[in-house]
């Protein structure tokens, strides 16, 4: 059975950084896309960041670029998404996904993916 389990949100003020992890388990990632989401209070799913569990290859919103970073470590079956000079805007329930499609055009689209952890509450104040 596939879990993902988010840790690390919390509150910061504005300027100030986290570091979000994903724990994986329950099978093997190497063919999967795991992607980083986020939802806002009375919004829709926000895609974040994704990254190629097998290449490393990645990509961001363009909204975050520069400011988040994704990342992976294939040992111990966790993913990152370091945040940096978060923002008020940034506040959000943050999900860790799993896409067994893996790696393609689908990658920023909530729908592909098959997997979901329980998320983590990210508040940033003024």
């Amino acid at each position: 059975q596939v879990q993902l389990v988010e840790s690390g949100g919390g509150l910061v003020q504005a300027g100030g950084s986290l570091r979000l992890s994903c724990a994986a388990s329950g099978r093997a990632f190497n063919n999967y896309a795991m992607g980083w989401f986020r939802q806002a209070p009375g919004k829709e799913r926000e895609f974040v960041a994704a990254i190629s569990w097998r290449s490393g290859n990645n990509y961001n919103a363009d909204s975050m670029k520069g400011r988040f970073t994704i990342s992976r470590d294939n040992a111990e079956n966790t993913v990152y998404l370091q945040m940096n000079s978060l923002k008020p805007e940034d506040t959000a329930v943050y999900y860790c996904a799993a896409d067994q499609a893996g790696w393609g055009p689908w990658t920023g689209d909530p729908e592909e993916y098959d997997y979901w952890g329980q998320g983590t509450q990210v508040t940033v104040s003024s």
